[in-house]
């Protein structure tokens, strides 16, 4: 799995060099993290959804996720302050690679008419991000197993400047934009 890593090194830093006129080999961007956040807004009626999705998360990243609480109460939402309502895990070096590698080659192109992801989902800082409807495009989710279908939010954050020298990294390194 080792492969998005090397191709990284050996296509994508001298290719974004050329294009951007980068005079040293630091100033190229690189992805930083990989953050995936599953919410869970039936938490109340289900009291097992959170350790469900926690197994989930864990089976796909290799990963033991984190807890995420509710910063603030909202009324209409019938939220208190602390209460659990997600959880979320952060991927670096290699197991984030790997992921990528397998969300890029192996997941996307399981979704139902897939055509691409989105281009226009940056922050304006480098950032992408991205929604999954379902968490049975990984390979690693049985169907028998799952109680309920559950969609994700990934993260990739870049030291990327700009939107453009991002969209070109992520690009180099596989991801599969629509046109």
């Amino acid at each position: 799995m080792e492969k998005l890593r090397e191709q990284y090194e050996k296509e994508v830093v001298p290719a974004l060099m050329k294009k951007f006129g980068y005079k040293s080999i630091m100033q190229v961007p690189k992805l930083d993290k990989i953050v995936i956040n599953i919410g869970l807004g039936d938490l109340k009626e289900n009291p097992k959804a959170l350790e469900n999705a926690m197994n989930d998360l864990t089976q796909i990243t290799g990963q033991r996720p984190i807890v995420t609480k509710a910063r603030k109460s909202i009324a209409a939402f019938k939220l208190r302050e602390g209460v659990n309502i997600g959880c979320k895990v952060t991927l670096r070096s290699n197991k984030m690679y790997d992921f990528a590698y397998k969300l890029f080659n192996v997941a996307l192109p399981r979704v139902r008419d897939f055509r691409g992801v989105s281009a226009n989902s940056f922050d304006g800082r480098g950032n992408y991000s991205m929604g999954i409807k379902e968490q049975l495009i990984f390979p690693e989710i049985e169907y028998d197993k799952i109680d309920k279908l559950r969609g994700m939010d990934i993260i990739f954050v870049t030291t990327a400047q700009t939107d453009e020298e991002a969209r070109e990294l992520l690009k180099l390194m596989g991801m599969p934009f629509a046109n």
